[in-house]
C-alpha cells in the first residue's frame, strides 16, 4: 500500500500534535486508548494535522492547559484548527477523521474519559461545521492512526489489521 521506509514520519506522543504540508510526510500516533485521535485535512491544499487528546475538558486542570493544550480535547482540537487555519487551510474543506475513545479497563471505567473525549470533540466539530468522514471509536482496543500528507489518507492499525478510515 505504501512504503514504510521512504517517508518521513512524525510522531505525535500522548497530549501531543503535529501539523504538515509536506507530502512525503507521514503523522502518526500510537496506543490510542481512551484518548481521542483526531485528523484534519484540508486536501486541496493537502495541509493537516494529527492531535492525540487525554482528557476531555481544560477546566479540570487551568494551569496545565495553559502550558499544554494539546492535553485536552476542548483546547486541543480548537488549537489544532486555528494551526492549520494559520497555514492556509480552509475551515470549509478541512475534512475530520476520529479514533480512540475506548474503554480499556474491562468495560467498568466509571470516569468514561472515551466517551467524553467523544462528545467534547463531536461538539467542537461540529460547531466548526467539520464533519466527520471516518471514524473508529468505543469498544476496548487500541489503535495506531497515520495520516500521508500526500493523499490525505488515513490509516488505522489495531490488533494487527491495518485499514483506510
Amino acid at each position: 500500500m505504501w512504503n514504510r521506509e521512504t517517508l518521513v514520519k512524525l510522531t505525535v506522543g500522548i497530549s501531543d500534535m503535529k501539523t504538515s504540508c509536506d507530502p512525503d510526510d507521514v503523522i502518526l500516533t500510537h496506543s490510542l486508548g481512551s484518548c481521542i485521535g483526531l485528523v484534519l485535512y484540508d486536501p486541496e491544499l493537502h495541509i493537516g494535522g494529527l492531535i492525540h487528546c487525554m482528557l476531555p475538558l481544560s477546566e479540570l486542570d487551568p494551569a496545565r492547559a495553559q502550558v499544554m493544550p494539546q492535553m485536552f480535547t476542548d483546547t486541543g482540537v480548537s488549537l489544532l484548527i486555528a494551526e492549520l487555519l494559520g497555514m492556509g487551510a480552509d475551515k470549509r474543506r478541512l475534512v475530520a477523521k476520529v479514533a480512540g475513545a475506548a474503554k480499556l479497563l474491562g468495560g467498568s471505567n466509571s470516569f468514561n474519559i472515551g466517551e467524553r473525549n467523544q462528545v467534547v470533540l463531536r461538539k467542537i466539530l461540529q460547531k466548526n461545521e467539520i464533519p466527520v468522514a471516518g471514524e473508529d471509536t468505543g469498544g476496548n482496543k487500541a489503535r495506531t492512526l497515520f495520516l500521508h500528507m500526500d493523499t490525505g489518507t488515513t490509516l488505522l492499525r489495531s490488533g494487527g489489521t491495518e485499514y483506510e478510515l
